[in-house]
């Protein structure tokens, strides 16, 4: 009886481990890393997503990305005009075939404009995706202080 107990507890221990410490989801062919937002500053109204698309299969397309945590959602590129960095809306990102594709400070995004209550450090919320060949997934993005990253990196 007391075997199987600490079986069970144990069993369980790593079950709630696994899950507190999951942050990749798959759809399809693709693997969905690290999804994460920007932390505001008080009742900021917009922020951003990022997330590293790992395609191991045939090329495909996120067409969009929807959510109640914002008034509006948008996938954005980073383009330089006149020597200025600038925002542009694109219709649908580009995942390379057995690629990657990765959604990072300074360059693809997701924007998130009109946040209902801005993003407390550790704020998780539901984002689902729209991909051309993969489907749908709903991803939780958990908020973080924009002082390091997944991999230590500042953004």
């Amino acid at each position: 009886m007391k075997k199987i107990l600490i079986s069970a507890l144990l069993g369980f221990a790593a079950t709630f481990a696994g899950a507190s410490l999951a942050q990749d989801f798959k759809v399809g062919n693709i693997n969905i890393e690290h999804p994460w937002a920007r932390a505001t500053p008080g009742a900021v109204k917009n922020s951003a997503a990022f997330m590293v698309f790992d395609n191991k299969g045939a090329a495909d397309k996120l067409l969009s990305v929807t959510g109640d945590v914002a008034r509006e959602i948008q996938i954005h590129s980073m383009v330089r005009e006149a020597g200025v960095m600038r925002m542009r809306e694109i219709k649908s990102l580009d995942i390379p075939a057995n690629g990657k594709a990765e959604l990072k400070p300074g360059g693809f995004h997701i924007m998130l404009i009109g946040l209902k209550d801005g993003l407390k450090d550790g704020h998780k919320f539901p984002l689902k995706l729209k991909f051309e060949k993969a489907g749908e997934v709903t991803v939780t993005v958990v908020a973080e202080k924009a002082t390091h990253d997944h991999s230590g990196h500042k953004h």
